[in-house]
């Protein structure tokens, strides 16, 4: 490090203090009526339109790890880092399909969490309690990666003293940080990173567009850019290729559809579709959002950006995670180096605030109420779900601070994996009601068991264990993304069982949804008190 960039810190440090105070005053924004109720804290009410639905599943989905790891993977690999822009091309018309209906549902019962979901269509307690602790499991590292863009920022502008500084001054601005995010989400609940958003992705938008024009005007044109990155690439022993090479190619096709199907089971994303006012602004958003895939891709070249920067190079030890921050820092000005440093860590925590409501809901509704309290009030509720997500926070920045980086990134990548073992249960559960619960609960468990057992036998550079996300697709012989090898067989298992409990009439429990519930809009509520519930449909 120089020393610290005062300039590009004095903005960053005033934006900071703009999204605080923005992140406070949004407890007076859209004010409720009740506002001990986790709708209210929890959902915003349910209230959100069109616009601040997009802002808020833009500042959910996209996050400070993703403007720091896309390009970093980009810098490090080359065409194989480019697998995040189809995997968002995929996913919006894929979730186009269920999401409305999952509104629509949980609307007319006032499910809060997806566990909800499932407690209600396959009246099962077990199955909604593992979908509820997956989740919780999957978003905890995905909120201590968030500390990780965060730091990479910091380092960069050279706050903390250096490497050789007590760990106490080191980490300082990260606990000043996080305790700042975790007061206005006390505070305000969903609303504050609602209003924030709107902050974070105008930033962001204004940083990349800047980004992609004045960067390579200074490195002498996107023809001297991909020259440099060929010759990178093209030296022996590179890591990395300009194409995807052909033994890849399956690795990078499957892992592409199952982080598309994976990305709207986490429960963050689930919360964000959920407190959207009507169905028809969930439809239009899933139909608008793939603009934030046009960013991504932007922000992808970045990483090629740095090459032909020459950034870290001949630092065999140089970390890629630094690449853009380190190239922000080198060709803009310090004032808009600040700027665009305010936009990744205010990317941190906007995604941070969100994913830490969408695990205390889970944590309030599937276990607190579910096995601890059944009577609670929706009061109680809100008062547990609001230290939940306090605790959620400190768990990531206590992971963070004695973990080794890597393993928070390891544990991300394990986090895609195994959330994606709730999709039968909860896409599934969406259209048909002919699963066995007892059999989605077995699949869920193959699949976790495989999928981590798997990974787990996985080595790296960086780590003995854990160090990758393919393997060997059983019967095919070509390396693919576990998570979705780890599906399929969740599936199987689940379908075959559910033939063989049927064969044997195994008892079922009760379905307490109609079918005229997942069509159903907003002010459908009173469908919930129709007579005679369906047991299938």
């Amino acid at each position: 490090m120089n020393g610290v960039n005062v300039p590009a810190l004095t903005v960053f440090v005033l934006f900071f203090v703009l999204v605080t105070v923005m992140g406070f005053l949004a407890s007076r924004w859209r004010r409720a009526d009740n506002a001990l109720h986790l709708d209210e804290w929890g959902l915003g009410g349910r209230s959100f339109g069109t616009w601040v639905t997009w802002f808020l599943l833009g500042g959910d989905l996209y996050t400070a790890y993703t403007f720091v790891a896309v390009p970093a993977a980009v810098y490090a690999t080359g065409a194989a880092g480019f697998f995040a822009v189809p995997y968002t091309i995929i996913a919006y018309p894929l979730v186009f399909l269920f999401l409305p209906r999952l509104w629509s549902v949980s609307r007319v019962h006032g499910y809060v969490t997806p566990a909800d979901f499932v407690r209600g269509r396959y009246g099962s307690k077990p199955l909604s309690l593992v979908v509820a602790l997956t989740g919780i499991l999957a978003t905890m590292p995905y909120i201590a990666l968030q500390l990780v863009g965060i730091q990479a920022v910091l380092d960069v502008l050279g706050v903390g003293g250096g490497e050789n500084a007590n760990w106490f001054v080191k980490d300082l601005p990260l606990f000043l940080a996080f305790g700042v995010l975790a007061a206005y989400t006390y505070s305000s609940g969903l609303r504050a990173p609602a209003l924030i958003a709107f902050v974070k992705d105008t930033l962001i938008y204004i940083v990349i567009i800047v980004a992609v024009i004045y960067i390579p005007l200074r490195l002498g044109g996107y023809g001297h850019i991909f020259d440099a990155v060929g010759e990178k690439f093209s030296a022996p022993k590179s890591a990395g290729s300009l194409t995807v090479p052909e033994n890849k190619q399956w690795t990078y096709a499957t892992l592409a559809l199952g982080s598309a199907m994976a990305l709207f089971m986490y429960p963050h994303s689930v919360t964000g579709v959920l407190a959207s006012k009507s169905r028809n602004t969930v439809r239009r958003n899933m139909a608008i959002m793939p603009a934030y895939s046009l960013m991504l891709g932007l922000l992808a070249l970045l990483g090629f950006m740095a090459i032909a920067a020459g950034i870290g190079k001949g630092d065999k030890k140089f970390n890629a995670q630094l690449s853009v921050p380190q190239l922000f820092e080198n060709m803009f000005p310090d004032w808009f180096t600040g700027v665009a440093f305010a936009a990744i860590g205010i990317g941190a925590l906007v995604p941070a605030a969100i994913m830490s409501i969408a695990a205390a809901n889970l944590f309030t509704r599937n276990v607190y109420k579910e096995f601890l309290k059944p009577a609670a009030t929706p009061a109680d509720e809100t008062r547990v779900a609001k230290l939940a997500s306090l605790l959620v926070k400190v768990g990531a920045l206590a992971f963070v601070l004695t973990m080794d980086k890597q393993a928070a990134i390891n544990l991300q990548l394990l986090g895609g994996l195994w959330i994606l073992q709730t999709f039968v249960s909860i896409v599934g559960g969406l259209f048909t009601r002919w699963f066995h619960h007892w059999a989605l609960f077995a699949g869920w468990a193959v699949g976790m068991i495989y999928g981590t057992w798997e990974a787990y036998d996985i080595a790296s550079p960086a780590t003995k264990h854990f160090g990758g996300n393919a393997a060997e697709i059983p019967g095919i012989g070509e390396l693919g993304y576990i998570g979705l090898t780890a599906f399929v067989l969740n599936l199987v298992v689940s379908v075959v069982l559910t033939l063989a409990l049927k064969a044997f009439k195994a008892p079922e429990s009760p379905d307490e949804t109609r079918p005229g519930d997942y069509s159903a809009e907003a002010g459908d509520e009173e469908l919930k008190n129709a007579p005679e519930p369906v047991a299938a449909h």
